[in-house]
């Protein structure tokens, strides 16, 4: 396969992390942007010094328009045309709804599905005017967007958002011949997890038919999968990767 440029948002941690390393082993060109300088970026691009013609990264707050163009056009200008996005930022903010505070609705809302519409709607005027085959955005979303969760309404309504905004934007994109993809993960074992006790930890793989929380690379080989040509067929929809946890 052609090597293409691949954007990624969220891409220190978690499952933004695991993307970023398994397209440049792929040996894509890989563009991908965190919110702030952390020891986590420091350990991860030593990493990628074998790949250091093909990447480019650098801070970007996404719920920050202004921040995002800036951002997609330098990785365009140093790597070329964006073929592939993957928008992984995210964050939770959560508490029931009637003590939630305004700022942690709209921070939540303004991050992962403002900064998903940011990027997808630069994405989008680059790959349209290419009517390239190969160009696929795949938005990570959440199984919480379709089932909902007690105490994650901000993150609930940001990931059915994202959702929605993958459907219609398959609709708007098919005729370029952009297909636009969100996955839903479940329970991965990611930063996002960590804080759970070990009684909740159990609680949550007694919920999963396969009785285990997932890895951040179950989510990718999704991912890779639907940003192919393999999945050259597939448009529109939102893919579940739970471990059975929601059927």
């Amino acid at each position: 396969m052609t090597a293409r440029h691949v954007l990624i948002t969220g891409g220190s941690r978690g499952i933004g992390r695991a993307a970023v390393e398994s397209f440049a082993a792929r040996g894509d060109r890989v563009s991908f942007c965190y919110r702030q300088a952390s020891n986590a970026v420091d350990e991860l691009v030593p990493r990628l010094q074998q790949y250091d013609q093909n990447v480019f990264h650098g801070r970007c707050d996404v719920s920050v328009a202004s921040e995002c163009q800036t951002f997609f056009r330098q990785a365009e200008s140093t790597l070329g045309p964006v073929d592939v996005l993957v928008t992984s930022a995210g964050i939770v903010r959560d508490s029931p709804i009637a003590l939630m505070p305004v700022e942690d609705w709209e921070g939540v809302i303004q991050t992962n599905l403002s900064g998903t519409f940011h990027f997808s709607r630069l994405a989008a005027f680059s790959m349209m005017k290419r009517r390239d085959t190969s160009t696929a955005l795949v938005l990570v979303s959440s199984i919480v967007g379709s089932h909902g969760n007690r105490g994650q309404a901000n993150y609930s309504a940001s990931k059915g958002g994202v959702n929605a905004l993958a459907r219609t934007l398959s609709k708007e994109l098919g005729p370029y011949n952009v297909r636009v993809n969100a996955v839903a993960p479940g329970f991965i074992d990611t930063e996002m997890t960590t804080e759970f006790d070990e009684a909740t930890r159990q609680k949550a793989q007694e919920s999963i038919s396969l009785r285990r929380l997932g890895t951040a690379q179950d989510v990718v080989r999704l991912i890779e999968f639907l940003a192919s040509d393999e999945a050259s067929y597939i448009t529109g929809q939102v893919v579940q990767v739970d471990g059975g946890l929601v059927m």
